[in-house]
């Protein structure tokens, strides 16, 4: 079932783009384990973030992903405007504590 559907995404978006039906067909796919990724938070604002990958043990699937500001930046001023927002809304869902209650 899921793959008619991205048979059927990848078919529109290939019949209605030359750019998409282009790349789509060269099938230049590879990983990419450092870069920057252009994110966008509701309350800070656009974030540009470098980030870099590690593998994780002997299962080549498993990285650790990291993203990290750029000191001085736009993008670490936002982080820390929204830690320190976060830090003080009360309005944030926070999970209960664990119930440490025996009976």
């Amino acid at each position: 079932m899921a793959d008619k559907g991205r048979s059927a995404i990848i078919g529109e978006l290939s019949t209605r783009s030359e750019d998409s039906r282009r790349r789509w067909a060269a099938h230049n796919v590879r990983m990419h384990t450092t870069g920057v990724k252009l994110l966008h938070h509701p309350v800070v604002g656009d974030l540009d973030l470098p980030f870099e990958t590690f593998p994780l043990g002997a299962d080549p699937s498993q990285v650790l992903l990291t993203y990290t500001a750029e000191p001085a930046s736009p993008s670490q001023d936002a982080l820390s405007l929204l830690a320190s927002w976060a830090a003080n809304n009360d309005d944030i869902d926070r999970p209960a504590p664990a119930d440490t209650a025996t009976t």
